[in-house]
């Protein structure tokens, strides 16, 4: 018998062993635009690369998912989903979650307190004109949480968070302001660092097979399986949902499918489970305060350089 590897599993739904979500950052041009401001019109092959999510990936990740009965969450800035509508509006009619993932791709740990509420605020009016509904997730671009955002999330009744790493399960995440659920994942999860082969964003993956990322994927979820934990992987359309990874995404379903007990569903059921089990005082989860730290920690040296 193996060890318990997580000391306090929430218990899932219908006894299922663990819960899984699929999420995505359809993050489109926004990269382009926020990093190479000027130049971005005259990128047209980038700018077809990032566009084949919408028109392509997206449709084609709608009827995975659509072929497998579940329902994911998709997670895009706010400059995105007014850029690309049609896309929100396919998968809010397939029944998918959108969650908020800023403005224009901005690191909220690169803005002042104020110009962080200027893009939140203006992504929540996308929300309010296309989405048709207010989000209940976020997740930093870039994973770029601030000391500042959980204030400014509880304060505009956000219920969770998707941008830290700090767990195998969910915890909550304690504010000044208030308590948010955090559903953790972990770069093992993204397929950016799989994948991405772009020089434009820093990034120069080595190209390689499908099943090399499944690989560690699927070892992610099949520990998840043993031991009770959340499995949260993050895509982007126009990475994985290119035909060959998209094939790879619909076999990687199919194997969670045929181990069996295992609850898909997006992120703002996961999180409203969690809250109601808290509520009801059936399981304590781990609690972090943020920010963690509240001044930079002094140096007691100096180390020289070179």
């Amino acid at each position: 018998m193996l060890p318990p590897l997580i000391q306090n599993p929430p218990p899932w739904p219908n006894g299922a062993r663990c819960a899984v979500c699929f999420s995505f950052d359809m993050d489109v041009e926004s990269l382009l635009h926020l990093n190479h401001r000027e130049a971005a019109p005259s990128r047209l092959a980038t700018s077809s690369a990032l566009r084949y999510g919408p028109f392509v990936a997206i449709p084609r990740i709608i009827d995975i998912f659509r072929h497998y009965g579940i329902r994911q969450t998709v997670f895009v800035p706010g400059w995105c989903i007014e850029a690309y509508p049609h896309a929100i509006e396919a998968l809010v009619e397939a029944g998918h979650e959108i969650g908020h993932h800023g403005w224009l791709h901005e690191r909220p740990n690169t803005l002042s307190p104020g110009d962080e509420a200027r893009v939140l605020d203006r992504a929540l009016e996308a929300f309010d004109r296309i989405v048709g509904s207010r989000p209940t997730g976020y997740r930093a671009p870039a994973y770029a949480l601030s000391e500042h955002t959980p204030d400014l999330l509880v304060e505009r009744g956000f219920t969770y968070d998707a941008s830290l790493l700090g767990d195998d399960v969910p915890y909550l995440l304690k504010s000044s302001k208030g308590t948010l659920v955090e559903l953790p994942s972990d770069f093992a999860l993204d397929d950016w660092v799989q994948y991405v082969n772009m020089k434009e964003f820093g990034f120069m993956m080595p190209i390689q097979a499908p099943e090399r990322a499944m690989e560690v994927f699927r070892a992610e979820f099949d520990a998840a399986w043993t031991y009770g934990g959340l499995w949260v992987s993050v895509w982007h359309p126009f990475v994985s949902g290119r035909l060959a990874r998209a094939d790879a995404m619909a076999r990687l379903i199919q194997h969670m499918m045929d181990k069996g007990d295992v609850w898909f569903a997006p992120m703002t059921e996961i999180a409203a489970h969690v809250q109601g089990l808290v509520d009801r005082g059936e399981w304590t989860p781990r609690t972090d305060e943020v920010p963690f730290w509240a001044a930079p920690v002094d140096h007691l040296v100096t180390p020289s350089r070179g």
